[in-house]
């Protein structure tokens, strides 16, 4: 299943991921934001349990903000595995 997020109080924008069958992450693609650090980031949950990455990366902040683009990745996995329901 493939899922696109809008983002809220990041540079990101959107955050597109598909869910496979097992719920696992695959193709995760942020918009906007620190390049560097998405492509990190979307190694380290390549291939892994979506419920678990939401877990881990849920109120992770940035500087001053109470978000970031981790914790909006949670939010997003959150509202796609609502979605796969």
């Amino acid at each position: 299943m493939h899922y696109q997020y809008r983002c809220k109080g990041t540079c990101a924008y959107v955050i597109e991921l598909d869910l496979d069958e097992e719920k696992k992450l695959h193709n995760v693609k942020f918009y906007g934001g620190c390049d560097g650090n998405h492509k990190g980031l979307v190694r380290l949950v390549e291939g892994q349990d979506a419920a678990r990455i939401a877990d881990t990366l849920a109120g992770t902040t940035c500087g001053p903000r109470a978000t970031s683009c981790p914790d909006q990745l949670s939010c997003a996995i959150r509202a796609a595995l609502a979605q796969a329901e």
